[in-house]
């Protein structure tokens, strides 16, 4: 079938059975595969013929969720990872090296600032943090000659800031730089970021992609539609002497990137995941347009309760007609701004935590995305290494809580929180 709508992709596209094979995707549990002859072995590690030479930079399940994924965003290829941080690491290394320079919205999730902020300037590598309301103008001032890409969340997590994403497309263009999106929480259910011209999109599966909290995962989806060879990507185009002198824009054309990321990055880091992983992440998948759909549903009537409630200081939630970002929600998240909320109760930190520790049905995790509701502290938790400064510019209060909203009845999940908000 061509032009599958997405509900149908989620079922059926990366694996299709041949006469009499299982109707489930196999698990091919193997590091390790077969070849009759030396001269086909020496062909593979030429990338001159397809196939597997390793499960640490590819299996043959985790390729069938990766041409899944692909699809789902609009793609030409995708890299599965061990961890949505692997996947922002690899993102970033593929194309900068010691002495560049890239730019990231300051909203991003605060393990990714750390990330950036941190570990990536030990590297020789800095990243300049940036307002997402900022203006083209502004933007483009931070762009210096060494800038290699711009980075950003479809939504923000937790602050659910919404990226503009054609207005940082149009910007990273006019300076021949790719835009780079995590879009995590919205998955390609609800946006598709490079309808939008963003050039690389990632996400962690771990999330909603997953969504019953049992694998860690990441992935990369390239879009293909960058031109690498425009003079500032030399490592994409010259030859790389670590593999027999292959020219990636040359030999792989607009499958540079991604092929990049696998045979020098995944064969040299070893991120990969395992074949039951992805089996347990194509499961997720497959009911990924029903659950996206619930998800939405029910986070909408919870922010409109809260929104309403006096000791609810404030609620973010693009969903909301009263939310600033209400505007590029409706414009990129047409159907729905996922489960995920932040909001504040009067009284700060000492509230919010009396708050959270009265819930019933809510889980108290570090987790989000979940079928399951859940509840977490940013501030004290995924956030805690940050600075006040840092805290504030991701849109981070002392008394904030991330509420991920799952799949109970809408009537449960309200009476659980206001009979926590008694309590309070």
């Amino acid at each position: 079938m061509s032009q599958m709508k997405i509900e149908t992709k989620c079922l059926h596209e990366g694996y299709e059975p041949e006469n009499g094979e299982p109707q489930a995707m196999p698990i091919y549990q193997s590091t390790t595969y077969n070849y009759q002859s030396t001269e086909h072995i020496g062909q593979l590690f030429d990338l001159a013929v397809e196939g597997h030479m390793y499960s640490r930079i590819s299996n043959p399940t985790v390729e069938m969720v990766e041409k899944k994924i692909a699809s789902l965003e609009g793609g030409i290829g995708a890299l599965c990872t061990t961890s949505g941080q692997a996947a922002s690491l690899i993102s970033i290394l593929n194309i900068c090296s010691a002495g560049d320079h890239f730019l990231a919205v300051s909203t991003i999730y605060g393990g990714t600032i750390n990330l950036f902020g941190v570990t990536l300037k030990r590297l020789g590598i800095e990243c300049t943090f940036i307002d997402t309301n900022a203006s083209p103008e502004e933007i483009s001032a931070q762009i210096r000659p060494n800038t290699r890409l711009i980075f950003g969340e479809t939504l923000a997590n937790p602050a659910l800031t919404v990226f503009d994403i054609e207005k940082f497309a149009q910007i990273a263009h006019s300076h021949q730089i790719p835009l780079v999106v995590d879009n995590t929480f919205a998955t390609p259910i609800l946006c598709r970021p490079m309808e939008f011209g963003a050039d690389i999109v990632i996400h962690s599966t771990s999330k909603y992609m997953d969504g019953h909290a049992i694998q860690i995962g990441g992935v990369i989806v390239d879009s293909g539609n960058f031109s690498w060879d425009n003079g500032k990507f030399p490592e994409l185009v010259e030859p790389d002497e670590s593999y027999h002198g292959v020219r990636y824009t040359h030999d792989f054309g607009n499958a540079a990137y991604i092929t990049k990321a696998r045979v020098q990055l995944m064969r040299d880091f070893g991120a990969y995941p395992t074949a039951i992983n992805a089996f347990l992440l194509n499961l997720g998948l497959e009911t990924l347009p029903v659950r996206m759909e619930r998800y939405c549903k029910n986070a909408q009537i919870v922010a409109e309760f809260l929104d309403a409630n006096k000791k609810v200081e404030w609620v973010n939630y693009p969903g909301l007609a009263s939310d600033p970002y209400h505007a590029l929600a409706e414009k990129y998240l047409p159907d729905g701004c996922s489960g995920v909320m932040s909001f504040s109760l009067r009284g700060g930190r000492d509230t919010a935590i009396r708050f959270m520790d009265s819930l019933k049905l809510a889980s108290n995790v570090v987790h989000v995305a979940d079928i399951r509701t859940c509840v977490l502290h940013p501030a004290s938790t995924t956030h805690r290494q940050l600075s006040d400064d840092q805290l504030a510019a991701a849109g981070i209060t002392p008394g904030m809580i991330r509420l991920s909203v799952g799949l109970e009845h809408v009537d449960d999940i309200l009476d659980d929180i206001k009979q926590a908000l008694e309590k309070v």
